[in-house]
């Protein structure tokens, strides 16, 4: 399958040459999903794809422009390139446009050991089936839950390989697997859901769908005959489950487009501290079974370990070749792009210093305040960091969990949120970002 994807990759970059383009990036992408749900003990819906993707990338002089299809016919890959290089020629200039020169692109990398897919043979629709089936029942046979809203099990295979006119060339293979279930528990008005799921690469490393079923109609049961907190000044933590949300809206600002744009509350911050000092956020792309993993980045170039935050200081920006050259820095290896869109920086595996204190620690010193475990709705102001968002879970009264909440809005800035953050040591580290349970003291929370 790799072959005939670097034959399909090779073919593209020769018909952009005959075309007319001066330089091209063809990726080309073959997969493979498999996804089956079932609702009341029987199958709801059972959905397969298979599709092999094309997508070209031409550049005349500054000018430059994008194609893709689903046929790997000779003709259509000749209609591609004429479109494609049509196009470029219409297009604007823009002066940060290019392929990465032949000094910048990965030479050297090892797929196999990031071990991206899992070797076993893929899963048949009956397995799947059974999977969310037990998912299902699991979450039913806890007392209180009235309905399993949904109950998923899912598979994915992926094979990429990308090539380009710089003589980068390169390709890699993935897969996943995955069971989810959504309880409800109550009836009429006072009714509450939660969930709980896994996704791993390998099929070895997923928790039993019967856990996972149980998991979530527990976690709907404790959710029932909620109220509304106090409008207050109150610590607040992000239970682990939601708290990348947190780092995510860092990283966002840390991006080099948004940075580039002038759209970022990080803006003239790089050396300055931006969580508490003894915190790093550490990316790393090539750790192994990770989602998050990979040898290169969306434009051949090489992926790096590297701290973007470090004894909570920032110390870089997230950048594609674009967006480097617009700040006149050096790429970081972060583009990530698909078939028919051009590269934009983006993150690989994070990963947030943990803190010394469990989870059960953090809610025991917080006195009163709010444990939050679901949130809905964002205003984010992105270029201030200003921060509100709605917000479900349960109040703590003199260090203890006494009842649950919902109905209520969080607002604080992130500048100082995260200068402020406490972690525990609960993290998954199986994820691609891996980050605790995080405690920001002096949240404006707005409920009754």
């Amino acid at each position: 399958m790799s072959d005939s994807l670097q034959e399909l990759a090779d073919a593209l970059l020769r018909a952009a040459s005959d075309a007319g383009a001066d330089a091209a990036e063809a990726l080309t992408v073959q997969g493979t999903s498999l996804s089956i749900d079932v609702r009341n003990g029987t199958l709801e819906m059972a959905e397969r794809s298979e599709a092999t993707d094309l997508g070209l990338r031409v550049f005349i002089g500054q000018r430059s422009a994008i194609t893709s299809a689903s046929d790997s016919s000779a003709t259509t890959i000749a209609a591609m390139a004429e479109r494609a290089v049509a196009m470029a020629r219409e297009a604007p200039e823009d002066p940060h446009a290019g392929i990465a020169g032949s000094e910048q692109i990965a030479q050297i990398w090892d797929a196999a050991a990031l071990e991206l897919a899992d070797s076993t043979p893929e899963p048949d629709p009956a397995t799947l089936e059974q999977d969310a089936l037990t998912a299902e029942a699991a979450g039913l046979a806890v007392a209180g839950v009235s309905q399993v809203q949904s109950a998923n099990a899912s598979y994915g295979a992926q094979t990429m390989h990308m090539a380009s006119t710089n003589g980068f060339s390169g390709g890699y293979n993935r897969t996943s697997r995955s069971v989810s279930c959504v309880a409800i528990a109550g009836t009429g008005t006072d009714m509450e859901r939660d969930y709980d799921g896994d996704a791993r690469i390998f099929q070895s490393d997923l928790r039993s769908a019967d856990e996972i079923g149980r998991v979530a109609g527990e976690r709907a049961i404790v959710r029932l005959n909620a109220r509304k907190p106090a409008t207050g000044s109150y610590p607040v933590l992000f239970d682990e489950r939601i708290a990348a949300s947190l780092i995510g809206h860092l990283l966002s600002a840390a991006n080099g487009a948004a940075v580039a744009r002038g759209s970022s509350w990080l803006e003239g911050c790089l050396g300055e501290p931006v969580l508490p000092d003894h915190l790093s956020i550490i990316e790393d792309p090539h750790r192994a079974r990770a989602s998050g993993s990979r040898p290169f980045d969306g434009e051949g170039l090489p992926t790096n370990r590297r701290a973007i935050v470090e004894n909570g200081v920032l110390t870089g920006w997230s950048l594609d070749l674009s967006s480097a050259r617009k700040l006149d820095m050096s790429p970081t290896g972060n583009a990530a792009r698909g078939v028919s869109s051009p590269p934009s920086p983006a993150n690989w595996n994070i990963a947030l210093t943990p803190g010394e204190q469990s989870r059960a620690d953090l809610i025991a010193s917080m006195g009163t305040g709010l444990l939050v475990t679901s949130m809905i709705g964002s205003t984010i102001n992105p270029n201030t960091g200003d921060y509100s968002r709605g917000a479900s879970g349960f109040w703590v009264e003199n260090g203890e969990v006494t009842h649950p909440v919902n109905e209520c809005t969080i607002a604080g800035n992130l500048r100082d949120m995260l200068r402020r953050i406490i972690p525990a040591n609960d993290a998954r580290p199986w994820l691609s970002r891996v980050v605790p349970s995080l405690l920001v003291e002096g949240m404006t929370l707005a409920g009754d």
